[in-house]
């Protein structure tokens, strides 16, 4: 069972988000900011990082930025969920090493199709994440 973080500070979200991926099988840990996101991938190690970008203390793509960083931790895969889509936005998450960039209003399934379609694509080996 792939282990999933999901950040984000709306609680509203990270419930939608949760209880999806936790129907397909996922187990689902959380944080609400990128500071305590930080701790919590190294702490446990998750399989993917499902962020947000605009959260206090630590921004999505500045915690994305630490992970990429990061040699034990540079190889998660992460999708970024945020409501910041502009071209300049999702371009910033793929120059910063996002394997996926999502926009709110989302499709839950369309995040569970992207999560199994990461996860897969990491398991084989693949890094399908978009070079800038």
């Amino acid at each position: 069972m792939a282990r999933v973080l999901v950040v984000d500070d709306e609680i509203n979200i990270v419930r939608l988000i949760q209880v999806n991926l936790e129907r397909h099988g996922y187990q689902v840990e959380t944080a609400n900011n990128g500071v305590q996101a930080l701790a919590k991938i190294r702490d446990s190690r998750p399989d993917l990082l499902v962020s947000d970008v605009m959260m206090p203390e630590m921004d999505g793509f500045e915690l994305l930025a630490n992970v990429r960083r990061d040699p034990a931790l540079m190889d998660l895969p992460v999708i970024m969920l945020t409501a910041k889509a502009q071209d300049r936005d999702v371009m910033e998450g793929y120059k910063t090493g996002a394997d996926m960039y999502l926009t709110k209003p989302f499709n839950p399934a369309e995040l569970i199709t992207f999560a199994k379609r990461i996860l897969s694509s990491h398991r084989d080996g693949d890094d399908d994440r978009i070079e800038i």
